[in-house]
């Protein structure tokens, strides 16, 4: 994690960067976000280059260290881009919709599923079986985006289910039938 740990990170332009003791206010064109280090780690502004820096080499350190720089740099490219993680639904009569800003799954059981998402994450439904999750905070979005697959993961047999864009599940034999 050193590696990772020593590099600096740029402030790109129309991003504002607080740093006060442990707690750093990144506030970009997106939104603001609040990110909190550990006490141990000082980080330092010089221009538009923030640096994270460790008092030493014990394990405890190295790995806060990477970490740390990982959430500020994440937390500067969410208030500038934002994340988005994509979903898909398979099997037959899975769908879902977005009715009064809350999405609204049908996964094959006897009721509906309805999901209200935290504040500051969206959810679009861009097709019935297609969920886009965005916002600023890269952690909220991957949580929301499980949070909604764990209703319907996807089936080892069959593949139905929610599932992440892209992912590829393994699907098992079926019984085999004996002659």
């Amino acid at each position: 994690m050193s590696r990772i740990g020593r590099a600096p990170i740029t402030i790109p332009k129309g991003v504002e960067v607080k740093v006060d003791r442990g707690e750093l206010q990144i506030t970009g064109p997106k939104g603001s976000l609040m990110v909190a280090i550990s006490p141990r780690l000082t980080v330092e502004m010089k221009g538009a280059t923030l640096t994270v820096r460790r008092p030493s080499d014990n394990r405890l350190d190295r790995a806060q260290h990477g970490l740390a720089r990982t959430i500020i740099n994440n937390a500067i490219i969410g208030v500038t881009q934002g994340f988005t993680k994509n979903l898909e639904i398979q099997g037959v009569g899975f769908r879902c919709a977005i009715k009064g800003g809350k999405l609204e799954l049908s996964l094959g059981y006897s009721h509906p599923i309805v999901f209200e998402p935290p504040t500051g994450i969206a959810v679009q439904v861009p097709e019935p079986t297609k969920i886009a999750v965005s916002g600023i905070d890269k952690q909220l979005v991957g949580q929301v985006a499980a949070n909604i697959r764990t209703f319907r993961p996807p089936d080892s047999y069959h593949g139905k289910g929610v599932r992440y864009q892209g992912e590829v599940v393994k699907l098992k034999p079926g019984k085999t039938v004996a002659r």
